[in-house]
């Protein structure tokens, strides 16, 4: 895929980002953490450049946690977020070893052990530091289910699913422009071939 439209695809994405994280003021809402982050790793690290694959992903993310930091007056750099994007870096790792052979059979298996890499590792982070889990099994597992109620009225299992559509959507568009790209391409490429008799 030319490096453009997959450049317009995550830019867009993080745009989406920033106008929902805007958008949810409180409470609990279907949008909530509905943003394909793993997803923008995961398809920046097989479509992009090797010097690429992993900075502009990340730093676009980057950008969009610092307007959105600023917006609700949180830090930005925190333990948490350094995680976050520990996670995400993860998730590109991912995405290299399927850098070669990009496809629907590979490319959606992928996006979705990315969202759920994230998931658990940045939960079980929150589990380990926050002091009001339990350090215990149930406590990893309201972790993983529910979360802390003082944070948000949405339970983290709403945010994994969220996480997993958004996700899976958003690497499906980059595999239907990439098919899309190709085939123009190679249409292209046919015309300009001289005719024989």
């Amino acid at each position: 895929m030319p490096m453009i439209p997959a450049l317009i695809l995550i830019l867009a994405a993080v745009a989406y980002r920033i106008v929902t994280g805007l958008a949810i003021i409180s409470g609990s809402t279907w949008l909530s953490n509905f943003a394909p982050l793993a997803a923008i790793a995961l398809c920046g690290a097989v479509y992009f450049p090797p010097k690429l694959k992993f900075t502009v992903p990340l730093l676009a993310l980057y950008l969009s946690d610092v307007v959105l930091n600023v917006h609700y007056g949180a830090p930005l750099l925190v333990p948490e977020i350094i995680c976050r994007y520990f996670a995400l870096a993860l998730v590109g790792w991912l995405g290299l070893f399927i850098a070669n052979r990009p496809s629907w059979k590979t490319l959606l298996p992928a996006s979705l052990a990315g969202s759920t890499l994230f998931y658990v590792i940045t939960n079980i982070f929150s589990w380990l530091s926050d002091p009001g889990y339990v350090k215990n099994f149930a406590g990893l597992i309201q972790a993983l289910t529910v979360g802390l109620p003082q944070y948000s009225t949405t339970p983290t299992w709403m945010f994994f699913r969220n996480s997993v559509v958004s996700d899976l959507l958003f690497t499906g568009l980059f595999v239907l422009c990439t098919t899309f790209v190709r085939s123009s391409e190679r249409a292209r490429a046919a015309s300009v071939l001289p005719h024989t008799a």
